[in-house]
């Protein structure tokens, strides 16, 4: 698996999300995802949202990822 295949699915499955993904070994990830559907929801629900996009890639060709989900205003310094 390749971070940039995570990214682009990601993108695909929450349209207007700016996202990032990091992993060198192919099975473990970090993701940065900034989307404004984010707002007022709890960090789980964010990552459940993520995780809805990658389906069975979760715990089988991705092992592990590292969420950081933010909204654009969370994302802006000040």
């Amino acid at each position: 698996m390749h971070a940039d295949t995570i990214r682009k699915l990601i993108e695909d499955g929450l349209p207007g999300a700016e996202v990032e993904v990091r992993g060198d070994d192919g099975v473990h990830f970090e993701a940065l995802v900034v989307h404004p559907d984010f707002a007022g929801r709890l960090p789980l629900a964010r990552h459940r949202m993520v995780y809805a996009t990658l389906g069975s890639l979760m715990g089988n060709e991705i092992h592990a990822l590292a969420l950081r989900t933010l909204t654009p205003d969370e994302q802006r310094p000040g």
